[in-house]
């Protein structure tokens, strides 16, 4: 479907995935969920914290993603943390479990959003960064606003 056709709502996104790894290939994945998790969605009662996508024999689930329990659902609600399988095409699928399995590698979620009316999840291939690399890109940063900051005065003073 064509991006411009379809529209999406970002629910949560995971700001702590780009300060902590070097993302080298996203992948857009429908998420499995009961339907009063959907419910708790669709309300923003999502946490990002801490999950992760981990290989179960040939399928992808995310872990220690928390769905707030819908506090109107009339059945039994299921756990916040249970683990979520993701729906990949079988060629992503062969490929990410290929490149988890290297040295290194992790797939972490970057956002959940809602693409029309499904539930997808933004999940990441991804390199842990070390200590040094994390300074490098704060100092980087902090240089790049400081410019920013040099430039805005400049124009203000002529």
């Amino acid at each position: 479907m064509d991006q411009e056709n379809s529209r999406i709502k970002v629910v949560a996104r995971n700001r702590k995935a780009f300060r902590d790894y070097h993302i080298l290939q996203k992948f857009e994945a429908g998420l499995v969920l009961e339907g009063s998790e959907v419910k708790s969605l669709r309300a923003g009662q999502v946490s990002l914290k801490e999950s992760y996508a981990a290989v179960r024999g040939n399928e992808i689930f995310v872990v220690n993603l928390h769905i707030t329990p819908y506090d109107k659902a009339t059945i039994r609600p299921p756990d916040p943390r249970r683990e979520r399988k993701l729906l990949l095409t079988h060629r992503e699928l062969k490929k990410l479990i290929t490149r988890v399995e290297e040295r290194g590698m992790a797939l972490i979620p970057l956002s959940i959003y809602f693409k029309n009316q499904w539930a997808k999840v933004e999940i990441a291939l991804a390199q842990g960064k070390r200590q040094y690399d994390k300074r490098a890109a704060k100092e980087k940063l902090m240089a790049k606003r400081e410019i920013e900051r040099e430039f805005k005065e400049r124009q203000r003073r002529y």
